[in-house]
């Protein structure tokens, strides 16, 4: 809210010369109007707060859809608007069907409708804004690779490894979720990815915070242990992890597979959850290419410190954000976009504001 609120007064026109005598074009930045707004679950007052804070800033007004699996955040900040004094109908948050939902996204007056989420509720909002030629901005999908060069320091990935895929219980859309190793370096990072997974426990965190929390849901649980099946059916070895807890609530394992191969379903679909699968690649040309070849192009990782090999894949990587010897955390002053399937348009920094906003060109004689 802070990040935006220095933006009220840079949003900037431009003023563009013309080709005729006399005469000067302006290009202002006018507000959309009413911006939909639909929340996932997974970070549900950070992704709120990145969508409205911008939205309100270019001059819309919003209307907020919190997930139905975590919609109580949502009514605190709700109750924040409403002690700030904001004029009534400026932040609306309304939990809601499906189909009620769909008549709000595609009522006549929302002119912009902005989505985190997956893939198939990227289709269905671009149904939506169909009706009315609404504009869309999507983040759905990711599928993050991470490339592991020889000259990499084993321990440091290792542990930024087993970290940023047990955060969160996996549940980012940036989490890494394939690894490619070069293959001579692959059985001593295996080996300390193993010792890794195997030290992370899971449970409540209440209790104990360094523990792996849950899933979101029931079927999601089923889900990532359905996928682990099938991957170990396609000739994957588990190497940490994959048995199905027992008991209350919908954790699963930080679970490592060994063995995959990219026409595997466990590289080629979205997890989701604390399982990664690791592939083994023989020349940084193969690497490029693994990386390259899936139907997301949200983020990626590279670990090596050989300036030429960043360079090229920093050039030739088909994500959105690159991430060098570290993993995806979304610097806010960035600009948080997809390629691919993963997205259309995106949000943060100066550019996920002016996605708020569209442009009206004065052509002045005088």
């Amino acid at each position: 809210m802070r990040y935006h609120a220095e933006w009220a007064r840079r949003i900037e026109g431009e003023i563009i010369p013309s080709d005729n005598a006399n005469e000067t074009l302006l290009l202002k930045r006018e507000a959309i109007g009413v911006v939909a707004c639909l929340i996932p679950f997974n970070f549900p007052i950070y992704t709120l707060v990145r969508k409205i804070a911008p939205a309100l800033i270019a001059g819309n007004a919003v209307v907020v859809r919190p997930s139905n699996s975590t919609p109580t955040s949502a009514f605190e900040i709700a109750e924040a608007v409403a002690e700030a004094g904001l004029p009534a109908g400026l932040v609306n948050i309304l939990t809601m069907s499906h189909d009620v939902a769909a008549t709000l996204c595609t009522h006549p007056k929302v002119g912009m409708i902005t989505l985190t989420g997956s893939l198939q509720a990227g289709r269905v909002v671009l149904d939506y804004c169909k009706a009315n030629i609404a504009k869309p901005s999507l983040e759905l999908g990711g599928k993050t690779p991470v490339i592991i060069e020889p000259d990499a320091d084993l321990d440091d990935v290792a542990a930024q490894l087993v970290a940023a895929k047990t955060n969160h219980c996996g549940q980012l859309c940036t989490a890494p979720e394939r690894v490619y190793v070069h293959r001579s370096i692959y059985d001593g990072l295996l080996a300390k990815l193993k010792t890794g997974f195997a030290a992370r426990a899971f449970g409540d965190r209440s209790v104990d915070a360094s523990r792996v929390g849950p899933l979101s849901t029931k079927s999601a649980q089923a889900n990532v242990h359905k996928a682990v099946l099938k991957a170990v059916e396609q000739g994957a070895r588990i190497e940490a992890g994959g048995i199905f807890p027992e008991g209350p609530g919908f954790f699963y394992p930080p679970t490592l597979l060994s063995n995959c191969r990219q026409d595997m379903e466990i590289i080629a679909e979205e997890i989701f959850g604390p399982v990664l699968p690791v592939v083994a690649y023989d020349t940084t040309d193969e690497a490029l290419a693994l990386a390259n070849d899936h139907q997301f192009g949200l983020s990626a990782v590279l670990f090596t410190n050989n300036h030429r090999t960043i360079m090229r894949f920093s050039d030739a990587i088909e994500a959105g954000e690159f991430y060098v010897n570290r993993f995806p955390a979304d610097p806010y002053q960035g600009y948080h976009a997809g390629w691919k399937r993963s997205g259309l348009g995106g949000d943060d920094g100066k550019h996920g504001m002016l996605e708020f906003t569209q442009t009206r060109l004065v052509i002045l004689k005088h």
